[in-house]
């Protein structure tokens, strides 16, 4: 799997340059053949402009039918614009030619005779445009081997350097929006592996974790077993009643185990129903702390109360209420690399909630691990700390309930000072 995700990752993100690079590629060329177009365009409306031209001239000097070879030599011994054609209609023969090819852009005129003296023009048509134009298009005008003009027309044509964006936005849109869907599709994908990933490793952690929480319960009930059968201690009353007192701690603690993995799945599928009552907080909070105050003082620790809300009960499950404030404790007490110094403060907010702060010494969380711990399965690395046991359940199932209670919980951590989780309830009287 460590090899082959990457490799995923890889091939995906090749896949999405290569269809970008295509859809780039496919838009520039979709542009050069508009411009390639346009070029032929103008290239045809020049002939066009020129055959209508022959045209007008012949039909104004016979007004009748002319044979094609009498054409050809009329327009060579006679052929010029002076006294036959105004701007007007020079104007209006242009204007028909670019029509014709499809060429809709403004447009600008000016013909010169033999000596390149302007001899029509439109009115912004500048004789210096011919030289420093861009788009700047002649034709010879005069029918070659003329022996009367050579008159030459420059066209300049205004293009419209968005028109040609224009036309193709609809193609260019949708490419675009594929696009996005495809990078959108590729983000998916990726952050899915990335999560199946993060998942298989949670399972793994959790498999682990809890053949190690299983194996040593079990390794003490066979041995308690083991010794019961022995015949030295079956026919000894007290050591019996110490074995079987082992065992079944050992039972309670197994049952324990199992009943958080049920409490997960059942918190995952939200089948916990909460059975409301009135509870005084600082009554819970002191029949908490006097379960576990041994289990601190073990360790050489301190745990100080400083209950001050004035307003301490809420409406909430007296049995979970209580398994939040344990949870708490108890992971304020693990998650100390020396003797523990836990406090726990409530206070009645502004906002009309009650809040319990729980205040350790512990070896705090980085920012990372702080945006994490609500996670189920999620266990923080705890440095030189190996005796850290659990599933990673504990915060996931605190946060579950404290959210059913219509509360809300935060915490606040630096790395080797400890940390603080504050969960708010709402107070019965704004309930």
């Amino acid at each position: 799997m460590k090899r082959i995700f990457p490799l995923i990752v890889v091939l995906i993100t090749l896949s999405v340059i290569g269809i970008l690079f295509i859809q780039m590629s496919w838009i520039t060329n979709e542009i050069k053949l508009k411009n390639d177009e346009f070029e032929k365009g103008i290239e045809n409306s020049l002939i066009k402009i020129k055959d209508l031209v022959h045209s007008r001239f012949i039909y104004k000097n016979n007004q009748g039918y002319v044979p094609e070879e009498s054409k050809e030599f009329q327009l060579k011994q006679n052929f010029t614009l002076i006294n036959n054609f105004t701007n007007e209609e020079l104007k209006e023969i242009i204007g028909r030619g670019l029509r014709d090819n499809n060429i809709k852009y403004k447009f600008e005129f000016g013909v010169t005779n033999v000596f390149n003296n302007v001899i029509f023009q439109s009115e912004g048509f500048q004789v210096a445009d011919i030289h420093k134009a861009v788009q700047v298009y002649m034709v010879e005008l005069s029918p070659i081997g003329s022996s009367k003009s050579k008159e030459t027309l420059y066209l300049i044509v205004r293009e419209d350097k968005n028109q040609i964006i224009r036309e193709m936005w609809g193609m260019i849109a949708a490419s675009i929006v594929f696009t996005i869907i495809i990078i959108l599709a590729f983000f998916v994908t990726v952050r899915t592996l990335f999560n199946q990933k993060k998942l298989s490793e949670i399972k793994s952690d959790f498999i682990n974790n809890m053949t190690h929480e299983l194996k040593t319960p079990l390794a003490t009930i066979s041995l308690a077993i083991d010794a019961l059968t022995n015949e030295k201690v079956i026919h000894d009353a007290e050591k019996v009643k110490i074995y079987s007192s082992m065992i079944k701690e050992e039972n309670k603690r197994m049952n324990k185990q199992v009943e958080k993995i049920l409490q997960a799945a059942r918190l995952e599928k939200e089948e916990i129903k909460l059975q409301l009552q009135e509870i005084d907080v600082h009554q819970a909070i002191n029949k908490v702390s006097d379960n576990i105050i041994l289990q601190i003082q073990e360790k050489h620790g301190i745990l100080q109360l400083r209950l001050n809300a004035h307003e301490p009960k809420i409406m909430g499950d007296e049995v979970h209420f209580s398994n939040i404030i344990f949870n708490l404790l108890d992971n304020a007490m693990k998650y100390s690399d020396k003797p523990p110094y836990i406090e726990v403060e409530t206070l009645t907010t502004h906002s009309h909630m009650l809040a319990i702060k729980v205040i350790d010494n512990g070896i705090g969380m980085d920012k990372e691990t702080q945006s994490r711990i609500f996670e189920r399965f999620f266990r923080a690395h705890t440095g030189n700390l190996h005796n850290v046991k659990g599933f990673g359940l504990g915060l996931s199932y605190v946060k579950a309930i404290v959210e059913a209670h219509d509360g809300k919980i935060k915490v606040e951590s630096t790395p080797g000072k400890g940390s603080t989780f504050t969960v708010y309830f709402p107070l019965i009287t704004y309930r």
